[in-house]
């Protein structure tokens, strides 16, 4: 009887577990993939949910959810998620700030890395490269929204013009690393650890911006609670630790 109580409780676990799992869709910038890759498995063993992930620059996942595109959880910048929730799009209540990342640039690995400890010696530097990639502010990224608008407080915009390679797709570091362009601007966090590049140096203080990024449950999210599961995880210890491993600065509830 004893044996037959103990295969009866382990299989109600068992099946309990399966029955209360959920899938969880995550609209996220790309920003925070490295971090969300990382931290996805652990999440998906201690809580046996599914994660599915789709990435995109911050303005775009923004468009998207507007869009009333079908997710549980998004993730952008902390005033797109405050105007997301006066559009009635996210829920007001559980969103909390994620981390916040600045602005660097980086370099194929092995290649010298520029001065970049000034704003006279960032502006010079940038001015030698021969090439810099970042993405398309049209596209809605915020590094390249940010790094625009530096070339135009320097006055350097209209020399970097021919030299500059304005990318659509999320892939900075990928493409510095291919070679494609000497210099890559982008958030810190989608340097640090990639392959093939190296993190030359944050832009000076005087010319940074750090980008806030918040999470929120998504007003029609199938998976709601699920979905607040994870955003508790993601203000936790475990994930705070990764967050800083990856160049970013954990946020605060």
């Amino acid at each position: 009887m004893v044996a037959v109580s103990i295969s009866f409780f382990l299989n109600f676990l068992t099946h309990g577990s399966v029955a209360n799992a959920a899938e969880i869709k995550v609209l996220s910038a790309v920003a925070l993939r490295p971090v969300l890759s990382e931290l996805s498995g652990e999440f998906e063993r201690s809580t046996g949910h599914k994660l599915m992930f789709g990435y995109d620059t911050a303005g775009a996942v923004k468009n998207r959810i507007q869009r009333g595109e079908s997710a549980d959880l998004a993730i952008t910048t902390a005033p797109q998620v405050e105007e997301l929730v006066k559009q009635g799009n996210i829920a007001a209540d559980g969103r909390v700030i994620v981390a916040k990342v600045g602005v660097g640039v980086a370099v194929r690995s092995g290649a010298a890395k520029p001065d970049l400890g000034s704003v006279e010696a960032f502006k010079r530097s940038m001015l030698a490269a021969k090439s810099v990639i970042y993405a398309d502010p049209a596209g809605g990224g915020a590094a390249g929204i940010h790094f625009a608008q530096v070339l135009e407080r320097l006055g350097i915009a209209a020399d970097m013009k021919p030299k500059s390679k304005l990318i659509k797709s999320l892939n900075t570091a990928e493409l510095v690393a291919k070679g494609e362009g000497e210099l890559g601007v982008t958030q810190i966090s989608l340097i640090v650890g990639a392959p093939g590049v190296e993190l030359a140096g944050a832009l000076p203080a005087e010319l940074q911006h750090y980008t806030v990024f918040s999470a929120g449950v998504v007003a029609n999210a199938k998976e709601g609670e699920a979905a607040r599961a994870l955003i508790k995880f993601l203000s936790g210890p475990t994930a705070a630790h990764v967050i800083k491993a990856k160049g970013m600065e954990p946020g605060t509830p």
